[in-house]
Parts: C-alpha cells; sequence; structure tokens
C-alpha cells in the first residue's frame, strides 16, 4: 500500500472529485482529514467510507479563505493524525456570472476560495512537511485556467494563480523532499458541475484560446 502510515488532507472532500481522492488515498493506505465547508453530513459518510476500508478519517470544518481558520484546522489535524504529509488542494467554487454582471465583491471572494485558500492550506502544512523532509502536495487547477472563460472571470484567473503558483514553489520545496504538482481538470460529472450553465459545459473540454 503505496501511502501506508502517510497522513492527508484533502479540501472539499465531502463530494466530487474530492471525495473520489480522499477514497483513493485511503485504499492505499493512507490516514485522512476530510475537509468540508459546510456540508458536515457528507463529509462524516466520506469518513464512514473510509473506515470501511480499514483506514482513520476524521472530519475538519474550514473557510479555506480565512487563513486563521485554516491555520487551526491544520493544527487540529495534526494533534489528532500527526503531520500532514499529503495535500490535495482541491476545495474550489465555480461562480458562474455573466461577464457584465460581474461585480467586484464577487471577483474578491472567488479569488479568495480559488487561489488564496490553496495558498492558506500550503502554507500552513509546508512548515510540518519541511520538518520532516517529506512532503506530496497536489494543487487541482482547472481547463478554465487554459482557455477563454468570459463567464467565469475570477474562476479562470484564479485558477491560471494555482498553476503558477505550483510552479514557483518547486524549486524551493525540492531540497526538502516535497513535490508539488497541478493537475487541470475539464468537465467532470460532480456536483459542481451542476452549478455551470449548459453552454458553458458543451465548450469546457475545448481549449479555445482566441483573443
Amino acid at each position: 500500500m503505496r501511502y501506508k502510515g502517510r497522513v492527508a488532507l484533502v479540501t472539499g472532500a465531502s463530494r466530487g472529485i474530492g471525495k473520489a481522492t480522499a477514497l483513493k488515498l485511503a485504499s492505499e493506505g493512507a490516514t485522512v482529514a476530510v475537509h468540508y465547508s459546510r456540508a458536515v453530513e457528507k463529509a462524516e459518510a466520506v469518513c464512514e467510507q473510509i473506515r470501511g476500508l480499514g483506514q482513520k478519517a476524521m472530519p475538519v470544518q474550514a473557510d479555506i479563505a480565512d487563513r486563521d481558520a485554516v491555520n487551526r484546522m491544520v493544527t487540529t489535524v495534526t494533534e489528532e493524525l500527526g503531520t500532514i504529509e499529503l495535500l490535495v488542494n482541491n476545495a474550489g467554487d465555480v461562480g458562474d456570472m455573466a461577464f457584465d454582471e460581474l461585480a467586484p465583491e464577487h471577483w474578491d471572494r472567488i479569488i479568495a476560495i480559488n487561489l488564496t485558500g490553496p495558498f492558506n492550506v500550503l502554507w500552513a502544512v509546508k512548515p510540518g512537511m519541511i520538518a520532516q523532509q517529506f512532503g506530496r502536495i497536489v494543487n487541482v487547477s482547472s481547463i478554465a485556467a487554459l482557455a477563454v472563460r468570459p463567464n467565469q472571470l475570477p474562476y479562470a484567473a484564479a485558477k491560471a494563480g494555482v498553476i503558477a503558483l505550483t510552479k514557483s514553489c518547486c524549486a524551493p520545496l525540492a531540497p526538502h523532499n516535497i513535490r508539488i504538482n497541478s493537475v487541470a481538470p475539464g468537465a467532470i460529472a460532480t456536483d459542481m458541475l451542476s452549478e455551470v450553465s449548459p453552454e458553458m459545459v458543451e465548450t469546457t473540454s475545448v481549449y479555445d484560446t482566441t483573443w
């Protein structure tokens, strides 16, 4: 079992990609902290599934845009399960909004969740990984970062930022045996997809870079 004895934190793990990732890590032997923002029942259900696989799990709540809340979450996981060695920064919010209707307040919130949030979690787990000279981090970006998405302007910008964040952390973290990568999924049949307009779903796998 590849991750036997390792402690993982998966953000946005109560549904979709995060849930599938948490279960996969558990199937490979990891102890998993299942992060959620609001859906405590769903997070508890994921934990029960993980325990059914014979692994330890605990639900942890935080608004990842709130740095203090993230620090408290990481402290709780570390005290209860051990140092976080595997991080999947998955939590996010698409926040579809027509270009002409986009308000600064909407921009601020979507950027906070999708870019500042992953930074907050990464920065909170980084000291523990450095201390034990081991860490594996995956930041979940999106195909929206690579294509023209006027109705997902803050989301696309934030997910492009996630890729840049990942690239810029590679060299500083490598000497500490910490690997960091990013993935950019296209349309996947998850709960979040229901929040996206049908028109956007139809084109979400197209790399439309015309400008």
